[in-house]
């Protein structure tokens, strides 16, 4: 069995970022095509998650995707059945890259209401929490969303997450709790106070062992969720860029002493399925350098 002791150590206190490796049904598709793999390209959806899994394979191959500046990974749940030289994806990222594994593990956002997505149940939790843990998976992640500062939705998104949350902590796993604020909303920094001031009140809480992460997206106030990363309940806190360029998010990161990135497209930024080893290699280990610059800054 992983050493999940170990895992967590690294989590709370490993230099480096958390790799977003999970594209899900949805994305799969615009990841692909910024990859340079057109829908013609493939048929059918057995063949693009077959694409994207050589994507992700490719990627965590890669020499510099180590726990050198990769201290964990976010898979896909069907990326739980893939192999890499005959090992489970997330036995081959902590035995062979010493990388920590995650897993998504939401499906899909609710209509909005008073101004939030919250998470749509998620059938089955119960068995792919044992399947995932079985495999070594050390987390999960569950993304929801908020669109405006409204009080009433943002303790509901929080009460939402937390109640996933406790199932996942009892599954003897770490959750990463994901309230998505959207970027382009025009009470972003309202919200993220309201945010941090719920998070805050449910983090206080929890009792010794019930251990949490947070995924938040990157503050317009620097240093807003200081202090939940400081709370001994909370391993770790990750930024998400969020439609964010690399360029903006890693500067607004710089900003943010207390936050490690878990960055999707900022990853496989310029990445082509048709570069050489070595290209591929060369433009993935300089976004690696941007994005573990950005964390230990």
């Amino acid at each position: 069995m992983p050493d999940f002791f170990k895992m967590r150590d690294q989590m709370e206190k490993g230099a480096g970022f958390i790799a977003a490796l999970d594209q899900s049904g949805g994305s799969t598709p615009k990841a692909l095509a910024l990859y340079g793999v057109d829908a013609n390209d493939y048929d059918g959806e057995d063949a693009m998650f077959a694409e994207i899994q050589r994507m992700r394979e490719r990627i965590i191959r890669a020499p510099d995707f180590t726990n050198t500046k990769v201290i964990g990974a976010i898979l896909f749940e069907k990326t739980l059945n893939e192999r890499i030289d005959d090992q489970s994806v997330p036995e081959h990222l902590w035995e062979k890259r010493g990388v920590v594994p995650f897993l998504k593990i939401d499906k899909g956002l609710e209509d909005e209401a008073n101004g939030v997505q919250l998470l749509k149940p998620i059938p089955g939790l119960a068995d792919t929490l044992a399947a995932a843990k079985a495999l070594g998976v050390f987390g999960t992640k569950e993304r929801s969303v908020i669109n405006s500062a409204n009080q009433d939705g943002v303790a509901a998104i929080v009460d939402n997450q937390f109640a996933v949350a406790h199932e996942v902590i009892a599954a003897g796993m770490v959750p990463i709790i994901e309230p998505e604020v959207n970027i382009h909303s025009e009470t972003k920094a309202e919200a993220e106070t309201m945010l941090a001031d719920a998070l805050m009140a449910r983090v206080e809480g929890l009792s010794e062992g019930q251990d949490v992460m947070l995924k938040l997206t990157l503050p317009e106030q620097a240093g807003l969720y200081d202090a939940l990363a400081d709370h001994p309940r909370v391993v770790r806190v990750v930024a998400l860029s969020g439609g964010y360029s690399t360029a903006d998010a890693s500067a607004r990161l710089a900003q943010n002493h207390k936050m490690i990135a878990s960055f999707s497209r900022a990853l496989t930024q310029g990445l082509q399925r048709d570069m050489s080893d070595a290209e591929f290699d060369a433009s993935l280990g300089a976004n690696i350098n941007t994005i573990y610059d950005a964390s230990i800054s």
